[in-house]
């Protein structure tokens, strides 16, 4: 009774609030507030403001539980071990999931030698990495003389 008495006077202050608010020709912030000064009112009349009175004493009492009662550090100790169970899973999952089935290295190859399939290998141009390679071993300047030429140099 007294909690929805104390909702009642917050209301009915953010209501006058909102009229003064009008008077001023504010309406648009006038009826920001008076939306939100019908708030408490109508949490009063639906109940939840009792129903977070019951949470917040279940929440005290459950607070007070985990201080005092070994059983419900060992409840957080099985979470805890489920926990990773769970990562050590999916984990593993992944691990065999990505493994490709044993083929040859393409090192071990011979050029022209068959592939895995019985057909004759196909040779593939060079990667740019390897371009870039072959490139710092020798001196190639290919792309420097493109640019004196490019300026007429």
């Amino acid at each position: 009774m007294l909690t929805t008495t104390v909702c009642a006077a917050l209301s009915a202050a953010g209501l006058a609030i909102a009229f003064l608010t009008a008077w001023r020709r504010r309406f648009a912030a006038a009826t920001r507030i008076a939306a939100v000064a019908l708030v408490p009112v109508g949490l009063a009349m639906s109940g939840l403001v009792g129903l977070a009175g019951k949470i917040g004493r279940a929440v005290g009492g459950w607070a007070a539980d985990l201080v005092l009662k070994p059983t419900v550090w060992a409840g957080f100790a099985v979470l805890a071990c489920a926990v990773v169970l769970w990562v050590i899973a999916r984990v593993a999952s992944g691990r065999s999931a990505g493994k490709p089935a044993k083929q040859p290295r393409e090192k071990e190859r011979k050029p022209g030698s068959a592939g895995p399939s019985g057909a004759p290998a196909l040779t593939t141009p060079p990667s740019a990495q390897q371009k870039k390679t072959q490139a710092s071993d020798g001196e190639d300047f290919s792309d420097i003389e493109e640019i004196l030429k490019k300026h007429g140099i």
